[in-house]
């Protein structure tokens, strides 16, 4: 707990430096001194690893996995706009997941369809 306090002490004392049109979205629910933060940006892997993915040939993408990943970045985009308070950096990551998802699965499939 000792480190808890100390992180949530340590955000605060970033946040007083910071000019005022800042500290708002620094001290949000959802902002750095939260998990609701930190999960959506570490997310972000999953969107380099999508867009890493285009460069690899068609015949290697698992459309089931392409598919899990563009309806859980939908679901989750959906989600983030009905919780209180909005979670912008939630909704942002999970659109790119959707996104890159939906391009990956529609190569996979494309692919596949040819080969029949």
């Amino acid at each position: 707990m000792a480190s808890l306090s100390a992180y949530r002490r340590l955000m605060l004392k970033i946040a007083s430096v910071l000019p005022e049109r800042f500290r708002a979205a620094f001290l949000h629910p959802a902002g750095p001194t939260t998990v609701f933060f930190w999960a959506p940006t570490f997310k972000w892997g999953l969107v380099i690893a999508g867009i890493g993915d285009l460069n690899r040939p068609a015949d290697t993408i698992s459309v089931s996995q392409t598919a899990a990943l563009m309806l859980t970045g939908a679901i989750w985009s959906r989600y983030s706009m009905v919780i209180i308070p909005k979670n912008y950096n939630l909704l942002s990551v999970n659109l790119f997941v959707c996104a890159t998802g939906a391009y990956n699965c529609v190569r996979g499939l494309l692919y596949q369809i040819k080969q029949k």
